[in-house]
């Protein structure tokens, strides 16, 4: 088997008093977009947020590409070519769609072939290229969240509830634009409730609860197979159709 682009092994994080993560071991694989499931609270935004540095692993491995990095800092993990979309977006709403953009660009200026591509995904970055970020939809501030993530080519996506209080429309839209992204080498970790979007997109699956990773496999056998999705999440995916 190839090496997986990321691996956790034995992966804990506490904040303050609590323990969030308690063991967490599941492999991300090379190319593909693996869906992280879980019910409310089950430590699937903790654990984000530890392999971007941004909370700290307190024991355990996690490596990217081979490499250890439970103990890089958030800067470091973001060179290695890691972008990280969280629940709350992240945008700055005091600056434009163009600003946005362009702050995320390495160079301060987005590849323009690379714009056009963004633009073919959400074409309403390019219709409200000049507006200010901060008067979007919801919709629109998720889609200016995705593209900012992906304006620079990232070789790892992680992406925090993109759906999240989405119109149906706008969700379809999100899963055309995550095909896409699957068509390019990026590998991509998404934390969803959305069960239709995990189902429509998803390779491989790692569902959480408690802190802790209580089953892995490939997404669509877990679609076929209503009885592990009412034992894993409570509900079956035939329950969202």
């Amino acid at each position: 088997m190839p090496e997986p682009m990321l691996s956790l092994a034995g992966v804990n994080t506490h904040i303050a008093q609590y323990h969030i993560l308690q063991g967490v071991d599941f492999e991300v694989p090379r190319g593909a977009l693996t869906m992280l499931l879980g019910r409310n609270g089950a430590g699937k935004t903790t654990c984000l947020r530890t392999i971007m540095g941004l909370w700290r692993a307190s024991a355990g491995s996690i490596r990217m590409d081979g490499r250890e990095i439970s103990r890089a800092a958030t800067p470091d993990v973001a060179q290695l070519g890691v972008a990280y979309v969280p629940e709350n977006m992240g945008i700055f709403a005091g600056l434009t769609v163009s600003e946005n953009l362009r702050l995320a660009a390495r160079s301060g200026e987005p590849d323009a072939g690379r714009l056009e591509w963004i633009f073919g995904l959400f074409p309403a970055m390019k219709t409200f290229w000049n507006a200010l970020a901060g008067n979007l939809s919801g919709g629109q501030k998720q889609m200016l969240a995705i593209a900012r993530a992906i304006v620079e080519p990232r070789r790892l996506l992680l992406v925090d509830e993109p759906t999240k209080g989405l119109a149906p429309s706008i969700i379809a839209n999100m899963v055309e634009a995550f095909r896409e992204l699957k068509r390019t080498d990026t590998t991509v970790l998404v934390v969803e409730q959305n069960f239709n979007f995990a189902k429509a997109l998803g390779d491989t699956v790692a569902v959480m609860d408690s802190g802790r990773i209580v089953h892995t496999g490939r997404m669509d056998a877990l679609a076929a197979d209503s009885a592990l999705q009412t034992k894993l999440l409570g509900l079956s995916l035939e329950a969202h159709q």
